[in-house]
């Protein structure tokens, strides 16, 4: 089959069904429609991915974007955006004891004018493409694309550790995988590819101390397992109401906030008096921010959100779903609905269920940082007993 099988879904969204192209320039979609077209009749599939993310990044919408997971092979590392730094959090025999390290350069190129090359390629919010841009510092094509190309049939990175000492490796390029093995589609942020799922809703008791609960994913195509988890966390939070409440919604990259709302209303409930607050990462996104924001304007300052800036902002296009692309294996991301939690106001696309939610939050922003890196070794209910303590403590500004 044809590359030029694959574009046509990619026109039909950019042209017609994805509405956050709706004010991006024509010359513009013209002109990376063409350099995607020269690529498919060419037959080179990497090419032809890496145009195709960058005209569908135009959009400046995350939700909207190539996941080329499938469709590729890279290098065995696994690298993960930590904060601001990129580190590389899991790779394969003989490597295996690099990890964890901070990457520093790639063929001699420093990773911040990587990442500055990068930018045109991946959609959304800074904080987004730190979410996706890792594996292209993994992918031998991008690398070559984004002018650090492998050094004959190796690639060389530098790393630096904990303690200052720095490291380089080799990697051939005849040892690429598929980059499902350490890339998952859905990117959560996790040192192991692997996601460590341990239900919808993980309950940490601190008995007079607190209350924490984890919510990992909105995400239930049964839609069997997600209503009962955040039923019973409902009920454990409104029979603790006596007690500061942490919710962790780290790596949490959505799903139906819809099914989420009697945890909301819970919350709001038992908050009003000690308070609450939420966990946030660059990981967050979609219906978990939609979490956050409405848990905002219910509870205003008596809600602490602690970490960093999360995966979108306010305002974007999502809803959609997803296209596996027929030649390539890769998969589009398309979105056909406004969500405005900035001015609570609603669109021609804004389905009505969600409509009826809407609020005006107008800004959502972090309180007090907070970023765990791979080199930390605290279990995590050390951690959340430690914020609790932290942020319950009056005298610390609860």
């Amino acid at each position: 089959m044809s590359l030029s099988q694959d574009l046509a879904p990619i026109l039909d969204v950019v042209k017609r069904t994805d509405p956050s192209f709706a004010t991006v320039d024509p010359k513009l979609i013209i002109s990376n429609i063409e350099d995607a077209s020269r690529h498919a009749s060419q037959n080179a599939k990497d090419r032809f991915l890496l145009s195709a993310m960058r005209l569908l990044a135009l959009s400046g919408n995350g939700h909207t974007r190539l996941i080329p997971n499938g469709a590729i092979f890279v290098l065995p590392l696994r690298f993960v955006t930590i904060g601001r730094s990129v580190f590389l959090t899991k790779t394969s025999v003989p490597l295996a004891e690099l990890a964890p390290c901070k990457l520093i350069a790639v063929n001699g190129v420093p990773v911040e004018r990587i990442e500055h090359a990068a930018a045109c390629l991946l959609a959304g919010t800074s904080q987004r493409k730190r979410v996706i841009g890792p594996l292209l510092f993994a992918w031998p094509a991008a690398l070559d694309h984004l002018g650090c190309a492998p050094i004959g049939d190796e690639t060389q990175y530098q790393f630096q550790y904990a303690d200052g000492r720095t490291a380089s490796a080799k990697v051939l390029i005849s040892d690429a995988v598929p980059a499902s093995e350490f890339y998952p589609r859905n990117e959560h942020g996790q040192v192991d590819p692997v996601w460590n799922f341990n239900g919808f809703a993980e309950i940490h008791d601190y008995a007079k101390d607190g209350l924490a609960v984890k919510l990992p994913s909105f995400f239930d195509p049964d839609e069997r397992a997600f209503p009962d988890a955040i039923d019973r966390a409902a009920k454990w939070v409104r029979s603790r109401r006596d007690r500061f409440l942490v919710v962790d919604v780290r790596g949490n990259t959505g799903g139906n906030f819809l099914v989420a709302m009697p945890l909301i209303e819970a919350i709001t409930e038992s908050a009003q008096k000690f308070g609450c607050a939420v966990l946030v990462d660059k990981f967050t996104f979609s219906a978990a921010i939609v979490f956050v924001a409405i848990l905002r304007y219910r509870l205003g300052r008596k809600l602490q959100i602690v970490g960093e800036d999360m995966g979108d902002g306010l305002r974007f296009f999502a809803e959609g779903g997803l296209i596996e692309l027929p030649t390539s294996g890769a998969v589009i991301r398309y979105s056909t609905a406004l969500h405005d939690w900035e001015t609570g106001l609603a669109d021609q696309t804004t389905p009505p269920e969600i409509a009826r939610q809407l609020v005006p939050v107008r800004q959502l922003n972090v309180d007090r940082d907070w970023i765990s890196t791979p080199f930390d070794t605290t279990p995590q209910e050390i951690l959340y007993k430690k914020l609790i303590k932290d942020l319950a403590d009056p005298v610390n500004g609860s």
